[in-house]
């Protein structure tokens, strides 16, 4: 997988830190440590951070053509009928099929 890599390169990529997992120092401040959730299961009015996508890849594909990829902050204005979220000040409808695929990070 990574060959063709100089060791120091291969070094510092398999011991980066996953942007998913809270640091030491976080924990250690008393801050809420971020969990992941289906966007449908957000509160209205919140925003949040998509980290990660998981649908087919055509789906995913068109996904981030509207916008919607990981580290995008998105709000959710509705869950009625459709999932209706904020994203880069356009208003996008979702079912709530297409909104479980998007997993974003939930502060506690």
């Amino acid at each position: 997988m990574f060959s063709g890599l100089s060791p120091q390169v291969y070094l510092v990529i398999t011991n980066m830190i996953s942007p998913f997992e809270p640091t030491a120092g976080a924990a250690g401040r008393g801050e809420a440590k971020p969990r992941l959730a289906p966007l449908h299961r957000v509160s209205e009015g919140r925003s949040v951070r998509i980290r990660e996508l998981s649908a087919a890849p055509d789906l995913l594909c068109r996904l981030r053509e509207i916008g919607l990829c990981e580290g995008q902050m998105v709000r959710l204005i509705s869950r009625r009928a459709n999932i209706i979220c904020q994203v880069c000040n356009s208003r996008l409808a979702l079912n709530e099929q297409i909104a479980g695929m998007i997993l974003v990070e939930v502060s506690e």
